[in-house]
């Protein structure tokens, strides 16, 4: 999962992207308003952490654009967690009328963001939990446990936010440009073999621990797929 955090103070910002990091989330920060909207043109983004008060535009006015932008390219559009000091319940329902998806006031703590975030990312799935069941693996993002067929299985942050990703999204085909997007931040070099040689560890892994049986099967020309049924 992909997450942008916009939040103008440098060191928050910080604070909740390497702590997201070590979720499994892929995190970008911006510091304004205009860089996130840069950001939101060029990447497509799960979760926005949006602070309403940037130096350069009314994170109010920044979520409607946030919002409307992806309806009008046809795309998606990312759940927005509002980060803010204001408080009231008039502001509460003003960010949560304007698309938010969540409120969040500072200060707050990073398990309780955590927490929201994977109930966010869980939401347009089949998913009620933070533990998460298909095709034999149990995957426990709380916790950042996976186990296959109750064997646990020793996976690096990516490869956790890999399969992460897959069990999210069973049985949809899924092409390595778009793990690519959601998995990996924008540091990720598009023209290496990351995605690939990922995937093949975390099908080596997963095999081992289920007895042979490999539930994300590779489609040539096409992508990856977790089958619910493997």
């Amino acid at each position: 999962m992909r997450v942008l955090v916009v939040e103008d103070e440098p060191d928050l910002a910080s604070a909740v992207a390497i702590s997201l990091r070590r979720d499994g989330y892929a995190v970008d920060v911006a510091g304004d308003g205009a860089a996130a909207l840069e950001r939101l043109l060029v990447n497509e983004y799960d979760v926005v952490c949006l602070d309403l008060n940037l130096p350069d535009t009314d994170g109010l006015e920044l979520c409607r654009r946030i919002v409307a932008q992806p309806v009008l390219d046809g795309g998606t559009v990312p759940k927005i967690i509002m980060l803010t000091a204001r408080g009231g319940v008039d502001d509460r329902i003003r960010g949560l009328d304007q698309g938010a998806d969540d409120y969040l006031v500072k200060p707050f703590s990073l398990g309780e963001l955590h927490a929201r975030v994977r109930a966010l990312v869980r939401r347009d799935t089949s998913a009620t939990s933070a533990v998460i069941e298909r095709a034999g693996i149990e995957l426990d993002a709380g916790r950042q446990e996976v186990r296959v067929h109750g064997v646990e299985v020793d996976l690096t942050a990516k490869e956790f936010a890999l399969l992460r990703w897959f069990v999210l999204h069973p049985d949809e085909v899924h092409s390595a440009e778009r793990l690519l997007e959601h998995v990996w931040d924008e540091q990720a070099d598009p023209f290496t073999n990351t995605v690939r040689v990922t995937i093949s560890n975390l099908r080596r892994k997963l095999a081992a621990a289920g007895g042979g049986v490999q539930p994300i099967e590779t489609l040539p020309g096409r992508g990856y797929r977790l089958r619910s049924d493997a």
